[in-house]
């Protein structure tokens, strides 16, 4: 599979899993030797658990799965830049790269600003930490777009 494929999968998981509007529109997966090691969504409120980030919930199962605390030579696709907290886990859990698809702005018009955060942490396409690249993809706009409107989400 391509970057491309490995995103439109996070972005699918946003997508399906945001829909009750209990869980953000987030989605996130951890692929090693070309095969998909874990997914998750973002959980905050469904869980109650303000770290359950899409990217954190699949970090945490990829390591389960393959029984570690890091996670060398795989990649994490998430369908939105990873926010400070999620960035930092993608760090410490040693991933080689991450792609996104949608922007910290394509968040923030949804609702879900960490700008501050941003502000105080060099940006993401300066750092030397781990190399990140923007895919951009407009189903991955769309998914916001879709959060922005659904009447049963719960904002947090």
């Amino acid at each position: 599979m391509s970057d491309k494929e490995f995103l439109e999968r996070a972005i699918a998981l946003a997508a399906e899993n945001s829909k009750a509007g209990d869980n953000g529109p987030f989605g996130a997966v951890i692929v090693k030797n070309g095969e998909i090691i874990a997914e998750g969504w973002n959980q905050v409120v469904s869980s109650k658990d303000p770290t359950a980030h899409a990217e954190v919930v699949a970090i945490r199962r990829a390591c389960d799965a393959l029984n570690t605390n890091e996670l060398s030579g795989a990649v994490l696709y998430s369908s939105c830049e990873p926010c400070p907290m999620c960035f930092s886990s993608a760090v410490w859990a040693r991933v080689d790269r991450v792609v996104y698809a949608e922007t910290r702005y394509g968040a923030a018009k949804a609702g879900f600003d960490d700008e501050v955060l941003y502000e105080a942490i060099a940006d993401m396409k300066n750092q030397k930490l781990v190399p990140c690249e923007h895919m951009p993809m407009e189903e991955a706009s769309k998914v916001f777009d879709s959060w922005i409107s659904n009447e049963n989400k719960i904002p947090y």
